[in-house]
């Protein structure tokens, strides 16, 4: 395999970290397949009408203004931060604002909290930002890069969430 260019890695929403299963975990995994196809067995855990319903849930999630720009400072940050060669795009900006929306409505709530896009920041935006040469040689990356700028944009005051 060889590296993706950086349009096509803007196109994956997230990346996540899950390293490897402790040993106990590893053997259940082992013992799990023994003698099985676990395709074969695959059921759906959600029909169609479920899905759109959770879909036009997470749409209707609450993203006050103040976060709405807060995403695009983060954003905004990452294009003239002097330690990247390429910040990231408009559809960082889309993934991290209908990310926070999803993890608002997956946590029970009906709208966006700064700690949302906090928490997702590095997840949505380290692959879609390249590193300096330079930066990279004294063994920076893409997620320090962004935990300093997360930890420098203003969190904004949030007003009274709303009520339901």
């Amino acid at each position: 395999t060889f590296p993706l260019p950086e349009a096509q890695l803007d196109r994956f929403l997230l990346r996540l970290k899950i390293g490897y299963p402790d040993p106990e975990d590893e053997s259940e995994i082992i013992l799990r397949s023994q003698g099985s196809n676990g395709f074969m067995e695959l059921e759906p855990v959600v029909i169609p009408q479920e899905l759109a319903a959770a879909q036009d849930l997470i749409r209707k999630v609450n993203v006050e203004d103040s976060l709405r720009e807060y995403i695009v400072r983060i954003v905004q940050a990452t294009r003239s931060n002097p330690n990247l060669e390429l910040g990231a795009s408009p559809r960082a900006a889309l993934g991290l604002f209908k990310s926070a929306q999803a993890l608002s409505a997956i946590r029970g709530r009906t709208y966006v909290i700064p700690d949302d896009i906090k928490e997702l920041g590095p997840s949505i935006l380290a692959h879609r930002i390249i590193v300096s040469p330079q930066t990279r040689l004294r063994g920076r990356t893409s997620e320090d890069i962004l935990e300093e700028i997360l930890a420098t944009i203003p969190i904004p005051l949030a007003a009274t969430p709303p009520v339901g």
